[in-house]
């Protein structure tokens, strides 16, 4: 019998992985259910550990290109275009920069980003492009997962006894539990703007505040996202949401008349070195630490942890133990 606390993408992920090794699993949840509540319901929903790499450890990149793979395995939709990341002109460097630090990509003329992009060539004159790189929409993917589990026998409940192996995946609402564990918050915007197209996640470079757009189709987008040191989950400040809409504008001047349908908050739960961690104290076992890479790095840190639980398999990465 295996207890999971959180039912956000890293339990959901943990569930699935506990639930293929032949486990009996039980999701505790008090807020019953995947819905904005959870701080991966505001995700980009971008698999792209190339571009995460650029200001992460190898392990995220490793790991996290294996993610792409697991989810189109339980379900979702994942979408295979890579990324576009451009800079406008007076940030080229940042883009030189960012082509120095991953070496997956490769550059495009107008000419090569017009033939991926063509809305964004009149404003752009190059750009890099990962191939290899995939996106999902968070939301439908969390919901499928739920039902999936549901249907292989999975108990989700808001509260009931804890019983047999309890894994803790409760995010930054562990840190009663965690105190090296804090709160990054994120500020995100869902527009509609039908007067442009995109295929891919595009990524803005810029150094103040960087910008990633994501499709959602039928016109819609998310735009992400702030990185702000707060445990702080409700309220985006007006700055915020300026400064987002301002990237996307200069991105693409018909972002100026989108209709505003969303303003998501949320902070996101990281250790210092922004890696997750597989913590063994206690009799508990605390997977955690997520931060910016929710649904890159989730298969990855469910499928060690069921495999320390149920084979007893010391995971290869991000392991400790107070044991």
């Amino acid at each position: 019998m295996i207890t999971i606390l959180g039912g956000g993408v890293c339990g959901l992920s943990m569930a699935a992985e506990c639930v293929a090794r032949g486990a009996d699993v039980t999701v505790i949840d008090p807020a019953g259910g995947v819905g904005d509540h959870a701080c991966s319901w505001w995700a980009g929903g971008m698999l792209a550990p190339e571009c995460e790499g650029v200001l992460t450890e190898d392990n995220v990149v490793a790991q996290g290109r294996k993610a792409a793979l697991w989810w189109a395995d339980h379900g979702a939709d994942v979408t295979h275009k890579g990324t576009v990341v451009v800079a406008l002109g007076r940030d080229q460097a940042e883009l030189s920069t960012f082509a120095r630090r991953a070496p997956m990509a490769t550059w495009l003329a107008r000419d090569g980003l017009a033939d991926l992009e063509p809305h964004l060539a009149d404003q752009i004159s190059r750009a890099l492009f990962i191939e290899t790189e995939a996106h999902l929409d968070p939301r439908k993917t969390l919901v499928v997962l739920e039902h999936t589990l549901k249907a292989q026998g999975v108990t989700f409940a808001t509260q009931a006894a804890l019983q047999g192996q309890v894994i803790d995946c409760r995010g930054l609402a562990a840190r009663d539990a965690l105190p090296d564990l804090r709160g990054v918050k994120g500020e995100m915007l869902v527009v509609h703007c039908p007067d442009v197209i995109l295929s891919r996640p595009v990524r803005l470079l810029h150094p103040r505040f960087p910008l990633y757009v994501v499709p959602r189709g039928d016109g819609v987008f998310m735009l992400g996202a702030t990185q702000i040191e707060s445990g702080q989950r409700h309220r985006a400040s007006v700055r915020s949401v300026m400064e987002l809409m301002n990237a996307a504008y200069a991105l693409h001047p018909a972002f100026g008349e989108a209709e505003l349908i969303e303003i998501g908050v949320d902070a996101r739960p990281a250790f210092p070195d922004n890696q997750p961690r597989i913590r063994k104290s206690g009799g508990r076992i605390y997977a955690n630490g997520l931060f910016r890479h929710g649904f890159l790095l989730a298969p990855a840190l469910a499928r060690m942890t069921a495999n320390l639980v149920i084979d007893g398999t010391i995971p290869e990465v991000w392991y400790e133990t107070d044991n």
